[in-house]
């Protein structure tokens, strides 16, 4: 049994961005030697995405510390946005079958562990867009430091037909 998509029953990706008054921004273009997501087979691997918009990156610090645990899970949502823009200039939402795993990275201060929660960020910004299409498996891990110090970042898989 496969998955639908959204011209086949699926959640129109497009019309739950606009009914969540959300936009997909630019591409954020890469930091280094890699390309914002790769298509192989049926999978959309999305590299590492931080909260950045509008070439800018929001935030700074541990969460824990100089970042709450609730201004990052709104962080990991731009993350996911971020991602989700990523998919559309590589395949476009329209081909997209389902997310299938997202990573999480929690730029963490000592004794933190709240990093499943700041992940939902993520996660529940998926299910809002795509509905059971975005239900995933999924980490959430804390880490010393991400790029640029962000507090968060967010890599997905994604099954595209």
């Amino acid at each position: 049994m496969t998955t639908p998509v959204a011209g086949e029953g699926g959640v129109d990706a497009y019309a739950r961005l606009a009914e969540l008054g959300l936009a997909l921004p630019t591409v954020v273009p890469p930091l280094a030697s890699y390309v914002p997501a790769v298509q192989s087979g049926n999978h959309v691997y999305v590299s590492g995405q931080l909260p950045i918009v509008d070439g800018k990156l929001l935030r700074t610090g541990k969460v824990g510390d100089e970042v709450t645990a609730e201004e990052a899970t709104e962080l990991a949502k731009i993350c996911a946005l971020n991602a989700l823009a990523a998919i559309e200039s590589l395949v476009g939402l329209g081909r997209l079958v389902k997310i299938v795993k997202v990573g999480g990275f929690v730029a963490s201060a000592p004794g933190f562990t709240g990093q499943p929660a700041v992940i939902n960020g993520a996660s529940n910004l998926f299910g809002e867009v795509l509905g059971e299409q975005g239900r995933h498996a999924r980490s959430a891990v804390g880490v010393a430091e991400l790029p640029l110090g962000a507090p968060v970042e967010v890599d997905v898989i994604a099954e595209v037909q």
